[in-house]
């Protein structure tokens, strides 16, 4: 017998870590290979991991509730076939390490050690742990919370020497704590919670609500947002009059030939997909020493349950049809509301689009869908007085666009030029010159 590891995968573009939200096997459960192991969160998409081996579950290593990097080992597998006294790869690998102490180590080794998450961090501090003296079993020698939750149950915690070689721990632990710092002020994908515990009074009347693993993921990843992008706002008032008059007159007959709904929403992100194709700055992202200006267009938009708010993307978005977003739309909507959702569903997204009109908002300011560098809300159509340009006044159906924008990527110039193409597009849709196939 041998036995195999289960390590946390990489559900997602630039999804660095999940919650093991519920465990869907127990110790002793015989598994097939490909058998779902675990319910699995992140900050864009709930999904099952399934098992890489046929055999016997051995141990579960990380419970329900934990937070683990890509890579880090939730459980293990007895399988046939192997001999128990042989170590895995990332066994042996291990031993090595422990038994070569004295050996050379490489950069990239010591740049794992230091990426410690707050989680790690955190739990170092209640226990007085010096983590420079602590040897991690993670990825690349990364300590993670099982070490140390292995050592504080020994009792045996390391401290930092204070004889002879304190000045040089103390320079080292200073390092790595601002290396920490670094990382925990810029909220970084490794963070496990979205802000410091707050000390909230509860009276009789009052409810507590636990906060789930999905609102802890959408929390983080929306403080990472705010945290890192410097957000600017702007926003523009479109005449959709023509566009409500030629849904109107065909969106009977489009629901009974289509059997789906042709909403206002579809004709707006088709629009979005045209103006990004002429302004393909929007289309990017910030990647530290570069922008990233992005080929494809891809939509995303935002869906939301009860408790949750989920991204899917409509994939070259600009190459469908008005028929086809709308199609994509229903879909999509469908999935989220069954949980049928899956991590590919959520993946590569350019640009977000968000539908806050659906609720009866007339202006609001999104969160940017990092690492996007911009979203737009498109508000509830409602009907105004509109001064027009012969002097008189008539009633319009009016739309509000409110744009988002990361001023690291893009200034006002090219953002007010994008929305103003937008509106323009939106504003000339008619019977005569807007197809829907």
């Amino acid at each position: 017998m041998a036995v195999e590891q289960i390590k946390m995968p990489q559900l997602g573009e630039s999804v660095t870590e999940g919650t093991i939200s519920k465990w869907l096997v127990s110790v002793g459960d015989k598994v097939n290979k490909y058998d779902p192991l675990a319910e699995v969160m992140t900050d864009k998409v709930n999904a099952e991991v399934p098992s890489s081996f046929t055999g016997v579950i051995k141990e579960l290593i990380a419970g329900e509730g934990d937070t683990l990097s890509v890579g880090e080992i939730i459980c293990t597998i007895e399988i046939e076939g192997g001999n128990t006294a042989e170590a895995s790869p990332v066994e042996n690998k291990a031993m090595e390490k422990n038994e070569g102490a004295d050996a050379d180590v490489s950069q990239a080794d010591q740049e794992n050690k230091v990426r410690y998450s707050p989680a790690v961090l955190k739990l170092s501090q209640e226990h007085g742990i010096d983590l420079t003296l602590v040897s991690g079993t993670g990825a690349g020698g990364r300590i993670t919370r099982k070490d140390l939750q292995k050592i504080i149950e020994s009792g045996n915690i390391p401290v930092a020497q204070q004889k002879v070689e304190a000045p040089k721990q103390e320079a080292k632990l200073q390092q790595v704590q601002e290396v920490a710092q670094t990382v925990t002020t810029q909220v970084t994908a490794g963070a496990k919670q979205a802000a410091p515990a707050v000390n909230v009074p509860v009276t009789p009347g009052d409810i507590e609500i636990p906060v789930t693993g999905v609102r802890k993921a959408i929390a983080a990843n929306m403080l990472r947002s705010k945290h890192e992008a410097p957000h600017a706002w702007t926003m523009v008032e479109v005449d959709a009059t023509n566009l409500v008059e030629y849904r109107t007159s065909i969106k009977d007959e489009f629901k009974k030939k289509e059997g789906f709904n042709l909403t206002f929403f579809a004709f707006f992100v088709k629009a979005v997909a045209q103006a990004l194709k002429e302004f393909p700055q929007i289309n990017s992202m910030w990647a530290g020493e570069k922008i990233v200006q992005k080929k494809d267009i891809n939509i995303s938009i935002a869906v939301a349950t009860d408790d949750a708010l989920f991204v899917p993307v409509i994939k070259n978005a600009d190459e469908k049809t008005i028929k086809g977003i709308a199609r994509e739309i229903s879909e999509v909507a469908a999935k989220v509301r069954s949980g049928k959702l899956k991590s590919e569903d959520m993946q590569g997204g350019t640009f977000t689009v968000n539908n806050t009109g659906s609720f009866g908002s007339v202006q609001s300011m999104g969160i940017i869908n990092y690492p996007q560098a911009a979203i737009l809300q498109v508000e509830s159509i409602v009907k105004r007085p509109v001064v027009m340009n012969n002097g008189m006044i008539a009633v319009r159906d009016m739309v509000n666009l409110c744009l988002s924008l990361d001023h690291r990527v893009l200034d006002g110039l090219i953002a007010g030029r994008f929305l103003q193409r937008v509106k323009e597009i939106i504003e000339t849709i008619s019977k005569s010159n807007t197809s829907i196939y």
